[in-house]
């Protein structure tokens, strides 16, 4: 008994089968709606996130309560890259701009 069901004559006689020929478009079509997705769902939020921060970070002036790595204090002096926070009476700690999370609202920490 044999166990092959095709001879090897009748397999090599066959004809090859091609697929049919479709647009290059087509083929990237996922790619560039996937692209399309990340951008809009990443790349956008992300980009007007850091032009808020930036924003938010140009306009700082003394006075303004601020969180800072954490750390609630009053802005009180503002350089280029440094900010000096005073967190109690006569304590003032001076951080990048970058660690500056948020802005609070005016009044938000209790007047010492």
């Amino acid at each position: 008994m044999s166990f092959s069901l095709i001879s090897a004559a009748h397999a090599a006689a066959a004809a090859p089968v091609t697929a049919p020929a479709t647009n290059p478009l087509i083929s990237f079509l996922p790619l560039l709606f996937l692209l399309g997705f990340l951008y809009f769902m990443l790349i956008r939020p992300q980009m007007k996130r850091q032009k808020e921060v930036r924003a938010m970070l140009s306009q700082l002036a003394r006075n303004d309560e601020v969180i800072a790595a954490g750390i609630a204090g009053r802005v009180d002096e503002v350089g280029e890259s440094f900010v000096t926070v005073e967190i109690a009476p006569n304590v003032k700690i001076r951080v990048q701009k970058g660690a500056i999370t948020q802005v609070l609202p005016k009044g938000t920490l209790k007047s010492s």
